[in-house]
């Protein structure tokens, strides 16, 4: 049956593409956009790089704009002959999601709260009910109404006051992630005059319902740098700086521990972190450090009874051990172990109840949730049989309750929200993401965890899906993701946008590289810094196993990564073009040295442990060595789509754009280059749920449209 469908649709695709031929042949003809190119010396360590179009690096300027939007056109014209399969790839996904769904109810502090869509709208509604889900429902927010207007629009932070009287939420209307902070009184239904601008968008309530705390932004490099505190029904000029942070590698952050009593401030650089903390009841005394910054130890504190359950690596627990202190004594020499350190578990987040606590592990690259009581009574496993899967526990904001609410997916089987009572040990399924359309059936797909073996012979774990109809062939098309820094894992994850390709014949494949903490916290030390190019090289060789086991070929492999990721696609194409038909770099970070030496664009600073920083030689000249605008080379690359946003604050968009430019300046290059911008949004793209459906259609569409053209 599968097999027809994906006949079918290349008939389809082949009608479509005669039907636009006289279109296809003009599309043929059109030449990309082609930008000034004006020299400018870039030097440093005695060493001098040419960047032709640094110039491009100034959004108001008329001239980047307009060879922006030549950009998009020439991208427009030469994919025409797509646009009714976008379409239909767009209206195929669609079909598969719930339009009027909603979530799994959570209660805090004696009301329930839910999040709703309605059919045929793009954004959220925010509700609430009183006591039971049978009361009668409070709107807080719809924000299909709030976004009109507006071509990107984000509410988030929502944070009830402890009296469940006002609430405050932040709004970024630009996708430029510089929030504005709101307050709404829910007894009247109006917005106050309270208005902060330029913020992180969180915020935190004090115990006396009319403290409020927020982060404000570097106005220049958008780094978190300082905390405020606002005083209800007064002006934001006149708010108090409680904490600024000076060292520029360090962002900060302000939140309310799950026991309501303490107000924490956190401090975090890459390496490094630092609380503070002050009783919620007495907002205006001073912050005490808990722990005083040391430079390599990273730690989290959770609050319960009258101590501190800390997570750390101190004293060298690199893949991080649990801790408890009193709350008089937090400093670390009184932590005494709960958990040690363990050589092949990575420990990774802990849930704290009234008579149990719950542990998120990671062992051999699978996710594990241990449930203990505190008594001691009783230990165990929830219990998970598939090869390859994803668990991860939710919202559980109650002490109170032997019920642990936990997620789980696998990319054969949809999400599902599911109640654990700990002590009966009866899982009750809430809600299983439905997959509409009437084609899915989980049988009818197949997934595997496969080890392809590295250059220096370590062994990297690649989770795969395929249609049970999909042969292992050299003529089968498949699709590598990856991610592979910041130690960020990318789990085996459910999509229903990716059944299109699916269904079409591709086998989509994750590999879990170093970089990432898939392995442990080792995996992602030999994956950044000075072992940086491990990630790209682990990525090259699972491409390499795929298609040495018949899994698919070079004429029909094809990679994709986004932001990091972009730069290991940028890296992966430099150093094997011929390995991939074609590639998708989403958002992505190419121009390493460019970026990492001005410390005035965002993330810079904060990202030196991550990458390194260039102004010291021995880092300068390895970034070099694989920055991938750095190694553009007169060679003939994959066919390419580029994406980037405008206003970008996590990857200029002049990085994607100073980059196709300059590939397409190779004269032994003849693959199609393509870069979209969207003029209207940032780093994550557009922001509602269809028009990001749409940026995935066209992903697809570039794909699926080689695919055919090779076949």
């Amino acid at each position: 049956m599968r097999l027809i469908f994906y006949s079918f649709s290349i008939f389809f695709l082949i009608l479509s593409c005669k039907k636009n031929a006289s279109q296809s042949t003009m599309a043929h003809s059109i030449e990309p956009p082609k930008p000034k190119q004006i020299h400018k010396e870039l030097s440093k360590h005695d060493d001098v790089r040419i960047d032709e179009f640094y110039w491009l690096n100034d959004r108001e300027n008329s001239e980047v704009i307009d060879y922006l939007n030549k950009e998009n056109e020439y991208y427009e014209a030469k994919t025409a002959h797509t646009k009714d399969f976008q379409e239909d790839l767009f209206q195929e996904m669609k079909l598969r999601i719930k339009e009027d769904d909603s979530s799994v109810p959570y209660k805090y502090n004696d009301y329930w709260y839910i999040t709703k869509y309605e059919k045929g709208k793009d954004y959220p509604i925010y509700t609430r009910k009183k006591g039971s889900l049978k009361a009668k429902e409070e709107l807080l927010f719809d924000c299909n109404v709030i976004a009109e207007g507006h071509s990107y629009f984000n509410l988030r932070s929502i944070n009830v006051s402890p009296d469940n009287s006002l609430v405050a939420f932040a709004l970024d209307t630009i996708g430029r992630r510089q929030y504005t902070l709101h307050i709404k009184d829910l007894k009247t239904n109006t917005i106050l005059g309270d208005k902060v601008d330029n913020c992180t968008g969180s915020s935190t309530w004090a115990n006396d319902n009319k403290t409020l705390f927020y982060t404000l932004k570097n106005e220049i490099t958008l780094r978190s740098e300082a905390i405020y505190k606002h005083k209800l029904g007064t002006n934001s000029d006149d708010d108090q700086l409680v904490f600024e942070e000076k060292d520029d590698t360090f962002g900060v952050g302000v939140y309310k521990t799950k026991s309501k009593k303490y107000l924490v401030i956190s401090c975090y650089s890459t390496l490094t972190t630092e609380y503070q903390i002050l009783n919620a009841n007495t907002p205006d005394q001073k912050f005490k450090v808990f722990q005083p910054r040391t430079r390599g130890l990273e730690y989290s504190i959770s609050h319960f009874g009258d101590s501190f359950y800390v997570l750390s690596n101190a004293d060298n627990a690199q893949n991080f051990k649990l801790s408890k202190t009193s709350e008089k004594n937090t400093e670390k020499r009184y932590w005494k172990d709960v958990i040690p350190h363990r050589e092949d578990v990575l420990l990774e987040d802990i849930e704290i109840f009234k008579d149990f606590l719950v542990v998120s592990e990671r062992k051999n690259g699978l996710n594990q949730i241990k449930i203990e009581r505190w008594d001691g009574t009783d230990s165990y496993y929830l219990p998970f049989e598939s090869e390859t899967y994803t668990a991860y526990t939710t919202t559980n904001i109650d002490f109170n309750t032997d019920v642990l609410r936990y997620g789980y997916q696998s990319m054969t089987t949809p999400s599902s929200v599911i109640d654990f009572n700990m002590v009966t040990k009866e899982k009750t399924i809430k809600k299983e993401q439905e997959v509409l359309g009437g084609k899915f059936k989980k049988e009818n797909y197949v997934s595997e965890r496969l080890w392809a073996t590295a250059t220096d012979g370590t062994k990297i774990p690649i989770s795969l899906v395929r249609h049970i109809d999909t042969p292992k062939s050299s003529e089968t098309p498949l699709l590598l993701y990856a991610y592979g820094s910041y130690g960020a894992t990318i789990d085996p994850y459910f999509s229903t946008v990716r059944l299109s390709l699916l269904d079409r014949g591709f086998i989509y494949a994750i590999a879990h590289i170093r970089g990432g903490q898939y392995l442990g916290r080792q995996w992602y030390e030999d994956g950044k810094l000075l072992k940086k190019k491990n990630t790209f090289t682990d990525f090259i060789d699972c491409s390499k196993y795929l298609i040495d086991e018949g899994y698919t070929s070079s004429k029909h492999n094809y990679a994709m990564g986004g932001s990091a990721g972009g730069l290991l696609m940028g890296a992966v194409v430099n150093m094997v073009p011929e390995l991939y038909n074609g590639v998708v770099a989403a958002v992505p970070f190419v121009d390493v040295i460019t970026t990492m030496l001005d410390d005035s664009i965002p993330l810079t600073t904060g990202e030196y442990d991550e990458w390194g920083n260039p102004n010291d030689k021995t880092y300068y000249d390895y970034m070099k060595s694989y920055s991938p605008y750095d190694n553009v080379s007169n060679q003939q690359y994959p066919n390419m789509l580029i994406t980037a946003g405008l206003h970008d604050s996590q990857v200029q968009y002049w990085e994607p754009a100073k980059w196709i430019a300059r590939l397409r300046l190779q004269s032994k290059n003849t693959s199609n280059l393509f870069l979209k911008t969207n003029m209207d949004a940032g780093h994550g793209g557009a922001s509602g749920r269809f028009e990001a459906i749409k940026e995935v259609a066209s992903e697809y569409s570039f794909l699926l449209d080689l695919e055919s053209i090779s076949k």
